[in-house]
């Protein structure tokens, strides 16, 4: 049987300790450990993007990372970036233009629109389409889910449309 591991990092701002099997994926840790669901797991593999949280400011996929390779990190979540406030707006107008639909893409779609918006807060139809690509939706199509984002950078710039 394999040894559990202590981990510590910091989760959506507070500190956590564990103890886990090495081979638990960060994805996991998050929903079992912490009961933090908003991270969903979709393909396993890093396609599908429903895992997406951040670690250290930049998004990955929580699928794809071991929870002991987090070690002294900072990770943030979906549940973290709603209870903060930062992507209220983006939450409204995914709402306001139906962009949720089956909402289980919803989170990682939130947490890649906010890095785009974060690091280019200019950006236009083709860069969020293109940001966004990573990160698969069966219900919308993209195109209301790009209206939101786009909608949500216009009135942080103050462009209201």
């Amino acid at each position: 049987m394999t040894d559990l591991m202590p981990i510590s990092l910091i989760v959506n701002g507070e500190r956590v300790s564990a103890s886990v099997l090495p081979r638990l994926n960060l994805a996991d840790f998050l929903r079992e450990h912490l009961s933090l669901t908003g991270t969903h797991v979709g393909c396993e593999h890093g396609v599908c993007g429903a895992c997406t949280v951040r670690v250290n400011g930049d998004i990955v996929r929580a699928c794809l990372l071991l929870a002991v390779q987090v070690e002294n990190a900072s990770v943030e979540t979906i549940e973290g970036l709603s209870d903060s406030g930062e992507i209220s707006d983006l939450q409204a107008a995914f709402q306001d233009r139906n962009a949720l639909q089956c909402g289980y893409c919803t989170p990682g779609m939130l947490m890649a629109a906010q890095d785009i918006l974060k690091h280019e807060p200019q950006a236009d139809r083709e860069q969020i389409r293109e940001h966004l690509s990573g990160n698969y939706c069966r219900c919308t199509g993209y195109h209301a889910i790009v209206d939101a984002v786009e909608a949500t950078a216009r009135a942080r710039a103050g462009r209201v449309r």
